[in-house]
Protein backbone atom coordinates (compact mmCIF):
# COMPACT_ATOMS: atom_id res chain seq x y z
CA UNK A 1 0.00 0.00 0.00
CA UNK A 2 1.50 3.54 -1.25
CA UNK A 3 2.02 6.14 1.62
CA UNK A 4 1.75 9.14 -0.60
CA UNK A 5 -0.46 11.04 -0.36
CA UNK A 6 -2.30 13.02 -3.38
CA UNK A 7 -4.64 16.51 -3.70
CA UNK A 8 -6.97 15.89 -6.06
CA UNK A 9 -9.64 18.38 -7.44
CA UNK A 10 -13.35 16.71 -7.75
CA UNK A 11 -15.33 17.74 -10.18
CA UNK A 12 -18.71 15.78 -10.34
CA UNK A 13 -20.48 17.96 -12.71
CA UNK A 14 -23.89 17.42 -14.16
CA UNK A 15 -26.27 13.69 -14.47
CA UNK A 16 -24.36 10.79 -13.20
CA UNK A 17 -20.92 12.57 -12.93
CA UNK A 18 -21.42 12.83 -9.24
CA UNK A 19 -21.93 9.11 -8.80
CA UNK A 20 -19.80 7.60 -10.89
CA UNK A 21 -17.05 9.66 -8.86
CA UNK A 22 -18.14 8.64 -5.54
CA UNK A 23 -17.72 4.93 -6.44
CA UNK A 24 -14.49 5.88 -8.55
CA UNK A 25 -13.22 7.17 -5.19
CA UNK A 26 -14.42 4.54 -2.80
CA UNK A 27 -12.43 1.99 -5.39
CA UNK A 28 -9.50 3.42 -4.99
CA UNK A 29 -9.43 4.18 -1.75
CA UNK A 30 -10.10 0.53 -1.16
CA UNK A 31 -7.16 -0.47 -3.55
CA UNK A 32 -4.79 1.79 -0.75
CA UNK A 33 -4.91 5.41 -2.78
CA UNK A 34 -4.86 8.03 -0.75
CA UNK A 35 -6.39 11.02 -2.00
CA UNK A 36 -6.45 14.51 -0.37
CA UNK A 37 -9.39 15.53 -2.27
CA UNK A 38 -11.06 19.36 -3.02
CA UNK A 39 -14.34 19.74 -4.35
CA UNK A 40 -15.27 22.13 -7.11
CA UNK A 41 -19.37 22.83 -7.83
CA UNK A 42 -18.78 23.25 -11.91
CA UNK A 43 -20.56 22.48 -14.86
CA UNK A 44 -23.82 22.89 -16.48
CA UNK A 45 -26.17 23.15 -13.37
CA UNK A 46 -23.74 25.66 -12.05
CA UNK A 47 -23.78 27.44 -15.21
CA UNK A 48 -28.03 27.68 -14.91
CA UNK A 49 -27.13 28.69 -11.08
CA UNK A 50 -24.83 31.53 -10.93
CA UNK A 51 -23.72 31.90 -14.69
CA UNK A 52 -20.24 30.66 -13.54
CA UNK A 53 -18.20 27.93 -16.34
CA UNK A 54 -14.54 27.73 -15.03
CA UNK A 55 -13.35 30.95 -13.29
CA UNK A 56 -9.14 31.90 -14.03
CA UNK A 57 -8.40 31.91 -10.44
CA UNK A 58 -10.19 28.11 -10.22
CA UNK A 59 -7.27 27.33 -13.08
CA UNK A 60 -4.30 28.92 -11.03
CA UNK A 61 -5.49 26.71 -7.96
CA UNK A 62 -5.76 23.68 -10.50
CA UNK A 63 -2.19 24.24 -11.02
CA UNK A 64 -0.94 23.27 -7.62
CA UNK A 65 -3.06 20.12 -7.93
CA UNK A 66 -1.76 16.44 -8.69
CA UNK A 67 -4.79 15.36 -10.83
CA UNK A 68 -8.52 16.56 -11.35
CA UNK A 69 -10.77 13.77 -11.46
CA UNK A 70 -14.13 14.76 -13.38
CA UNK A 71 -17.40 12.95 -13.48
CA UNK A 72 -19.11 14.17 -16.40
CA UNK A 73 -20.59 17.72 -17.30
CA UNK A 74 -23.56 19.50 -19.37
CA UNK A 75 -27.23 20.08 -18.78
CA UNK A 76 -29.92 19.84 -21.61
CA UNK A 77 -31.05 23.19 -20.44
CA UNK A 78 -27.67 24.55 -21.35
CA UNK A 79 -27.15 25.31 -25.41
CA UNK A 80 -24.28 23.00 -27.22
CA UNK A 81 -21.04 24.21 -26.72
CA UNK A 82 -21.29 26.42 -24.15
CA UNK A 83 -19.86 24.02 -21.27
CA UNK A 84 -17.81 22.24 -23.73
CA UNK A 85 -15.63 25.26 -24.65
CA UNK A 86 -16.13 26.92 -21.34
CA UNK A 87 -14.35 24.48 -19.00
CA UNK A 88 -13.72 21.22 -21.01
CA UNK A 89 -11.66 23.01 -23.75
CA UNK A 90 -10.58 26.05 -21.28
CA UNK A 91 -9.11 23.27 -19.26
CA UNK A 92 -7.05 21.48 -21.67
CA UNK A 93 -5.93 24.76 -22.97
CA UNK A 94 -4.81 26.61 -20.29
CA UNK A 95 -3.13 23.79 -18.26
CA UNK A 96 -1.94 22.65 -21.47
CA UNK A 97 -2.95 19.04 -21.20
CA UNK A 98 -1.82 18.06 -24.65
CA UNK A 99 -2.01 14.38 -24.46
CA UNK A 100 -5.62 12.65 -24.90
CA UNK A 101 -5.19 8.64 -23.94
CA UNK A 102 -7.88 6.62 -24.39
CA UNK A 103 -7.74 2.56 -23.67
CA UNK A 104 -9.53 0.14 -25.65
CA UNK A 105 -9.99 -3.30 -24.16
CA UNK A 106 -12.48 -6.13 -25.65
CA UNK A 107 -11.74 -10.09 -24.60
CA UNK A 108 -13.60 -11.06 -27.86
CA UNK A 109 -16.80 -13.13 -27.93
CA UNK A 110 -18.41 -16.02 -29.45
CA UNK A 111 -14.78 -17.03 -30.93
CA UNK A 112 -13.99 -13.09 -31.69
CA UNK A 113 -10.34 -12.38 -30.78
CA UNK A 114 -10.43 -9.87 -28.48
CA UNK A 115 -8.48 -6.47 -28.95
CA UNK A 116 -6.24 -4.41 -26.37
CA UNK A 117 -5.36 -0.74 -28.42
CA UNK A 118 -4.61 2.75 -26.95
CA UNK A 119 -5.39 5.68 -29.06
CA UNK A 120 -3.16 8.82 -28.22
CA UNK A 121 -4.90 12.12 -29.71
CA UNK A 122 -3.42 15.63 -29.74
CA UNK A 123 -5.55 17.47 -27.47
CA UNK A 124 -4.92 21.46 -27.53
CA UNK A 125 -4.50 22.35 -31.70
CA UNK A 126 -6.18 21.14 -34.65
CA UNK A 127 -9.74 22.16 -35.44
CA UNK A 128 -10.80 22.52 -31.75
CA UNK A 129 -7.53 25.67 -31.08
CA UNK A 130 -11.00 28.22 -32.28
CA UNK A 131 -9.29 30.05 -35.28
CA UNK A 132 -11.73 30.76 -38.20
CA UNK A 133 -14.56 33.08 -38.13
CA UNK A 134 -18.23 34.16 -39.82
CA UNK A 135 -18.37 36.91 -42.73
CA UNK A 136 -22.27 38.23 -42.90
CA UNK A 137 -23.85 36.10 -40.35
CA UNK A 138 -27.57 35.67 -41.02
CA UNK A 139 -27.36 36.53 -44.55
CA UNK A 140 -27.67 34.35 -47.83
CA UNK A 141 -24.26 35.20 -48.08
CA UNK A 142 -23.02 34.12 -44.83
CA UNK A 143 -19.28 32.40 -44.93
CA UNK A 144 -18.11 30.88 -41.94
CA UNK A 145 -14.24 29.68 -42.00
CA UNK A 146 -13.03 26.86 -39.26
CA UNK A 147 -8.99 26.83 -39.58
CA UNK A 148 -7.02 23.83 -38.36
CA UNK A 149 -4.16 24.97 -36.28
CA UNK A 150 -1.17 22.52 -36.41
CA UNK A 151 2.70 23.23 -34.76
CA UNK A 152 5.32 21.39 -35.16
CA UNK A 153 5.77 21.50 -31.37
CA UNK A 154 2.43 20.10 -30.54
CA UNK A 155 2.47 17.31 -33.15
CA UNK A 156 5.99 16.60 -31.53
CA UNK A 157 5.63 16.41 -28.61
CA UNK A 158 2.51 14.00 -29.09
CA UNK A 159 4.38 11.73 -31.06
CA UNK A 160 6.94 11.33 -28.45
CA UNK A 161 4.68 10.34 -26.43
CA UNK A 162 2.84 8.05 -28.59
CA UNK A 163 6.24 6.15 -29.65
CA UNK A 164 7.65 6.24 -25.66
CA UNK A 165 4.40 4.68 -24.81
CA UNK A 166 4.75 1.85 -27.94
CA UNK A 167 7.78 1.06 -26.92
CA UNK A 168 6.77 0.15 -23.26
CA UNK A 169 4.04 -1.93 -24.91
CA UNK A 170 4.20 -4.13 -28.12
CA UNK A 171 6.72 -1.96 -30.08
CA UNK A 172 4.11 -0.83 -32.82
CA UNK A 173 2.56 2.34 -33.32
CA UNK A 174 0.42 3.66 -36.42
CA UNK A 175 -0.03 7.18 -37.46
CA UNK A 176 -3.37 8.03 -38.23
CA UNK A 177 -4.25 11.38 -40.77
CA UNK A 178 -5.76 11.81 -44.09
CA UNK A 179 -2.25 13.20 -46.31
CA UNK A 180 -3.44 12.18 -49.28
CA UNK A 181 -6.41 15.68 -48.84
CA UNK A 182 -5.08 17.41 -45.73
CA UNK A 183 -1.35 18.25 -47.50
CA UNK A 184 -0.41 21.15 -45.04
CA UNK A 185 -1.47 19.45 -42.06
CA UNK A 186 -1.09 15.83 -43.29
CA UNK A 187 2.16 16.69 -44.53
CA UNK A 188 3.47 18.17 -41.11
CA UNK A 189 2.26 15.43 -39.33
CA UNK A 190 3.72 12.74 -41.51
CA UNK A 191 6.98 14.63 -41.80
CA UNK A 192 7.30 14.90 -38.39
CA UNK A 193 6.25 11.23 -37.37
CA UNK A 194 8.98 9.85 -39.74
CA UNK A 195 11.76 11.78 -38.96
CA UNK A 196 11.03 11.10 -34.70
CA UNK A 197 10.69 7.26 -35.80
CA UNK A 198 14.33 7.41 -36.77
CA UNK A 199 14.84 7.56 -33.18
CA UNK A 200 12.90 4.41 -32.30
CA UNK A 201 14.36 2.30 -34.47
CA UNK A 202 13.04 -0.90 -32.23
CA UNK A 203 9.06 0.33 -33.12
CA UNK A 204 7.36 -0.90 -35.91
CA UNK A 205 5.42 1.96 -37.89
CA UNK A 206 2.06 2.12 -39.99
CA UNK A 207 0.00 4.80 -41.43
CA UNK A 208 -3.88 4.64 -42.37
CA UNK A 209 -6.05 7.33 -43.85
CA UNK A 210 -8.87 7.64 -41.18
CA UNK A 211 -11.35 6.70 -43.18
CA UNK A 212 -9.62 3.11 -43.29
CA UNK A 213 -8.77 3.54 -39.65
CA UNK A 214 -12.52 3.45 -39.07
CA UNK A 215 -13.12 0.75 -41.43
CA UNK A 216 -10.16 -1.38 -39.07
CA UNK A 217 -11.76 -0.39 -36.14
CA UNK A 218 -14.90 -2.17 -36.43
CA UNK A 219 -13.24 -5.15 -38.86
CA UNK A 220 -9.89 -5.78 -37.72
CA UNK A 221 -8.87 -3.95 -33.92
CA UNK A 222 -6.59 -6.29 -33.12
CA UNK A 223 -4.28 -4.90 -35.72
CA UNK A 224 -3.28 -1.84 -33.68
CA UNK A 225 -1.30 -1.74 -30.68
CA UNK A 226 -0.68 2.25 -30.06
CA UNK A 227 -2.18 5.11 -32.53
CA UNK A 228 -1.25 8.62 -32.83
CA UNK A 229 -3.71 11.21 -34.63
CA UNK A 230 -4.95 15.06 -34.58
CA UNK A 231 -7.32 16.46 -32.12
CA UNK A 232 -10.84 16.17 -34.57
CA UNK A 233 -9.57 12.82 -36.11
CA UNK A 234 -9.13 11.40 -32.23
CA UNK A 235 -12.04 12.68 -31.04
CA UNK A 236 -14.50 10.33 -33.95
CA UNK A 237 -12.10 7.49 -34.12
CA UNK A 238 -12.11 7.14 -29.56
CA UNK A 239 -15.79 6.99 -29.75
CA UNK A 240 -16.08 4.07 -32.20
CA UNK A 241 -13.15 2.39 -30.29
CA UNK A 242 -15.47 2.68 -27.27
CA UNK A 243 -18.52 1.17 -29.96
CA UNK A 244 -16.07 -1.72 -30.90
CA UNK A 245 -15.11 -2.24 -27.40
CA UNK A 246 -18.62 -2.87 -25.66
CA UNK A 247 -19.60 0.77 -25.69
CA UNK A 248 -19.37 4.67 -24.75
CA UNK A 249 -20.37 3.78 -21.35
CA UNK A 250 -17.17 1.88 -20.45
CA UNK A 251 -14.40 4.54 -22.32
CA UNK A 252 -12.02 6.09 -19.97
CA UNK A 253 -9.65 8.91 -20.61
CA UNK A 254 -7.03 10.69 -19.57
CA UNK A 255 -6.04 14.11 -20.55
CA UNK A 256 -2.34 14.95 -19.96
CA UNK A 257 0.47 17.22 -19.05
CA UNK A 258 3.58 14.71 -19.50
CA UNK A 259 5.79 17.08 -17.78
CA UNK A 260 3.26 17.25 -14.84
CA UNK A 261 3.33 21.49 -14.78
CA UNK A 262 -0.13 21.63 -13.98
CA UNK A 263 -2.41 19.11 -12.46
CA UNK A 264 -3.59 16.48 -15.18
CA UNK A 265 -7.20 15.50 -15.49
CA UNK A 266 -8.87 12.36 -16.02
CA UNK A 267 -12.60 11.56 -16.91
CA UNK A 268 -15.14 9.31 -18.88
CA UNK A 269 -16.32 10.12 -21.42
CA UNK A 270 -19.56 8.62 -21.60
CA UNK A 271 -21.56 12.35 -20.72
CA UNK A 272 -23.52 13.23 -17.88
CA UNK A 273 -26.97 11.00 -19.48
CA UNK A 274 -29.73 13.11 -17.58
CA UNK A 275 -32.23 10.54 -18.57
CA UNK A 276 -31.00 7.94 -15.71
CA UNK A 277 -29.22 10.44 -13.23
CA UNK A 278 -30.62 9.83 -10.14
CA UNK A 279 -31.77 6.56 -10.15
CA UNK A 280 -28.42 4.59 -9.12
CA UNK A 281 -27.85 2.55 -12.92
CA UNK A 282 -25.23 4.22 -14.23
CA UNK A 283 -22.32 1.85 -14.85
CA UNK A 284 -19.44 3.10 -13.27
CA UNK A 285 -16.62 1.40 -14.76
CA UNK A 286 -15.49 3.96 -17.33
CA UNK A 287 -15.07 6.18 -14.33
CA UNK A 288 -13.07 3.83 -12.23
CA UNK A 289 -10.21 2.91 -14.95
CA UNK A 290 -10.31 6.48 -15.24
CA UNK A 291 -9.38 6.75 -11.89
CA UNK A 292 -6.91 3.61 -12.48
CA UNK A 293 -5.25 6.06 -15.33
CA UNK A 294 -5.07 8.92 -12.81
CA UNK A 295 -3.23 6.53 -10.42
CA UNK A 296 -0.77 5.45 -12.82
CA UNK A 297 -0.03 8.52 -13.58
CA UNK A 298 0.85 9.69 -10.32
CA UNK A 299 3.46 7.05 -10.51
CA UNK A 300 1.43 4.34 -8.28
CA UNK A 301 1.72 1.08 -10.75
CA UNK A 302 0.46 -1.51 -8.40
CA UNK A 303 -2.81 0.52 -7.71
CA UNK A 304 -3.33 0.98 -11.13
CA UNK A 305 -3.06 -2.34 -12.72
CA UNK A 306 -4.92 -4.06 -9.71
CA UNK A 307 -7.95 -1.33 -10.33
CA UNK A 308 -7.54 -1.86 -14.06
CA UNK A 309 -7.79 -6.03 -13.72
CA UNK A 310 -10.43 -5.43 -11.40
CA UNK A 311 -12.80 -3.44 -13.69
CA UNK A 312 -11.90 -5.42 -16.53
CA UNK A 313 -13.17 -8.43 -14.71
CA UNK A 314 -16.25 -6.68 -13.71
CA UNK A 315 -16.84 -5.17 -17.29
CA UNK A 316 -19.63 -7.11 -18.44
CA UNK A 317 -21.77 -7.51 -14.75
CA UNK A 318 -24.79 -6.13 -14.93
CA UNK A 319 -26.30 -4.70 -11.88
CA UNK A 320 -26.92 -1.20 -9.78
CA UNK A 321 -23.62 2.10 -9.63
CA UNK A 322 -22.83 0.77 -6.42
CA UNK A 323 -22.99 -3.79 -6.82
CA UNK A 324 -20.97 -2.83 -9.61
CA UNK A 325 -18.61 -1.07 -7.31
CA UNK A 326 -18.48 -3.49 -4.88
CA UNK A 327 -17.89 -6.26 -7.78
CA UNK A 328 -14.82 -4.39 -8.62
CA UNK A 329 -13.73 -3.96 -4.80
CA UNK A 330 -14.26 -7.89 -4.24
CA UNK A 331 -11.99 -8.32 -7.31
CA UNK A 332 -9.02 -6.30 -5.48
Amino acid sequence: MSEQSYRVGIVGGDGIGPEVIAQGLRVLEAAGAKLDTVDYDLGGARYLADGTILPDEIVDEWRGLDAIYLGAVGHPDVAPGVIERGLLLKMRFDLDLYVNQRPFKSPGTDGAPGHDFIVIRENTEGSYAGEGGLLRKGTPHEIATQGSVNTRRGAERCIRYAFDLARKRNKHLTLVHKTNVLQFSGDLWQRTFNEVAEEYADVDTAYNHVDAACIYFVQDPQRYDVIVTDNLFGDILTDLGGAVSGGIGLAASANMNPAQRAASMFEPVHGSAPDIAGQGIANPIAAIISGALMMDFLGEADIARRVSEASDACAALDGTTVEIADAVIAKL
